[in-house]
């Protein structure tokens, strides 16, 4: 079952969906699951799959929108990553005061941006029991000089200054296209395309604050505060939009207990859709069962 929810984040309401298993009896609490979309995306792209594969595994699944993207409020299109940690922490505590939920028993996923928020959260938040990453960057700097030439990312940080001194005399950044701020390999502009194509919130412009913000964030920083606890990290072997070594250096520098699992010959995008699809959700509800099981072990 799904319902429509909302919650603030920092004083701005976010719109939310939140995903119940139809088994779930009176009464009974189960572990539940944060969705994160990354980059561009939004809680109806993608995510809805996530959700039912998770439902079908007993979990209580929480989807929602960042600030400014899809229904919710806030500034239009920002990709902030510091504030969406703060979004990702707003949900985890909607999430608990759930009446199905535990709320001693929560993990959250994320996929490509959101890989290296849901890192950050569970690495400054201790509520976070279980991570699942998938196709995600560890060094924002790092993984945007990746996919440019030399002369295109010295380009990129000229008009990432250009636009921060604007922004400090005005207030105003400016826009760009969204394939100008992050360079789509051909495998991956075609499958966004094809995915984006029939989503009216899936939206093609970004203010041009969002370098200066993602050249800044380095999840790898922190990923070894998320230990003790369990961390899960999914790579596509043939990802080109994000290599899979940014996967590879927050696996290196996390602490135990960890998994990292590289699908071969997958790119970016594929694992959206079977067979990767499949073999993701696979390994994500195996970790989450070793370490939050959906339900109490004592009533199985």
């Amino acid at each position: 079952m799904k319902k429509s929810v909302s919650f603030y984040s920092e004083g701005i309401k976010l719109d939310g969906d939140l995903y119940v298993p139809d088994d779930i009896g009176p009464g009974e609490r189960r572990g539940g699951i944060v969705l994160c979309h990354g980059y561009t995306g939004v809680k109806d792209l993608y995510l809805p799959d996530n959700a039912r594969a998770l439902n079908e595994a007993g979990y209580v699944v929480l989807a929602f929108d960042y600030k400014g993207w899809g229904k919710s409020e806030g500034p239009r299109t920002r990709l902030a990553p510091y504030s969406r940690v703060a979004d990702v922490q707003a949900a985890i505590t909607f999430l608990q005061i759930q009446e199905q939920v535990d709320p001693d028993k929560i993990g959250i996923y994320g996929t490509s941006y959101g890989c290296a928020t849901v890192v950050f959260v569970a690495a400054v938040d201790e509520r976070v029991k279980c991570v699942v990453g998938v196709v995600g960057m560890g060094h924002g700097a790092r993984w945007m000089r990746s996919v440019r030439r030399p002369d295109e990312y010295a380009d990129l940080l000229v008009r990432s200054r250009e636009d921060r001194e604007q922004r400090v005399i005005s207030g105003i950044s400016n826009m760009a296209a969204r394939d100008e701020i992050l360079l789509p390999d051909r495998q991956s502009a075609e499958l966004a395309s094809a995915a984006r194509a029939n989503n009216p919130n899936a939206l093609s412009e970004l203010p041009l604050e969002y370098i200066d913000e993602t050249l800044q964030f380095h999840p790898e920083w922190v990923v070894n505060q998320i230990s003790p606890r369990p961390l899960l990290l999914i790579a596509g072997g043939d990802d080109r939009l994000v290599p899979p070594e940014e996967c590879q250096s927050l696996f290196d520098k996390a602490g135990e207990p960890k998994k990292m699992t590289i699908l071969p010959n997958v790119g970016h995008y594929e694992v959206y859709v079977p067979p990767a699809f499949d073999m993701v959700m696979t390994e994500t509800i195996a970790w989450f069962a070793q370490y939050v099981s959906a339900r109490d072990r004592r009533s199985q």
